[in-house]
């Protein structure tokens, strides 16, 4: 049994069943250290292309750059997604973020817009951050979206949540078929247009904190046709984008 009655839990069989036409099959699991880890062995041990697994609680969650990402139980979707791409690697993690921005703006009505390489804000606050490793050919899109948060159950004064920015709709199960949905269409459609339209980095100053402690300063400029960002002329793979005032 649960015990908060405004975050009731999902139903992995139910899922399935709706989710199978698109390509996927859905787990839920209580809880877990990372869904991340978990599905990276199972394509370690050649688990197919569509495999979805989803946690109610995340105990170890990891962000870019090894940072920790916690949320309540049931309080927003924590799942990560098994990719077995035909086209370049690079690409599938920000057009999984134009899937997850489009089906945030169908589904809930929200005006939400991408900040490179593909957390995704609303009114420049993030609502949904993703985490993408490559395992053996593979890709693994780790995805956490905070959906009923209240404001005290944030991280970080720069979070939000759909319940916070009167999203129409809140329904975990809804808001997550949408979101595979969205996924499986961006990276059918490869649709890097639409990254480019939807990225809030493009034409602003940034500072893009690099692994290893180093910073740039200036204008992004581009995303090039590997994914980088172009900052003042020179691309870059991996980083932290802040987005300067």
């Amino acid at each position: 049994m649960y015990g908060d009655l405004d975050r009731p839990p999902l139903r992995g069989d139910a899922l399935t069943r709706a989710l199978e036409p698109d390509g996927y099959r859905v787990e839920v699991l209580e809880s877990t250290g990372s869904t991340n880890a978990v599905v990276a062995e199972r394509a370690r041990a050649g688990d197919a292309h569509g495999l979805v697994v989803v946690a109610e609680e995340q105990t170890q969650g990891r962000g870019r750059l090894d940072r920790t990402w916690a949320s309540p139980a049931r309080a927003g979707l924590t799942f990560s997604v098994l990719v077995r791409p035909s086209g370049p690697l690079s690409w599938v993690p920000l057009l999984a973020g134009v899937g997850v921005a489009q089906a945030l703006r169908r589904q809930c009505e929200v005006d939400a817009v991408l900040k490179w390489p593909n957390d995704l804000l609303i009114a420049d606050r993030k609502v949904c951050g993703m985490l993408a490793e490559a395992v053996d050919g593979a890709v693994v899109l780790g995805i956490g979206l905070n959906v009923t948060t209240r404001r005290d159950e944030l991280p970080v004064p720069e979070a939000t949540s759909l319940v916070l920015e009167g999203a129409t709709t809140t329904d975990r199960d809804t808001v997550l078929r949408a979101l595979l949905r969205g996924i499986a269409d961006a990276l059918g459609d490869d649709t890097r247009s639409s990254y480019r339209a939807l990225c809030s980095t493009l034409g602003r100053a940034v500072r893009l904190e690099l692994p290893g402690g180093r910073s740039v300063t200036g204008m992004a400029q581009a995303i090039d046709d590997d994914g980088r960002l172009v900052v003042d002329g020179s691309p870059y793979a991996a980083g932290d984008v802040v987005h300067l005032r």
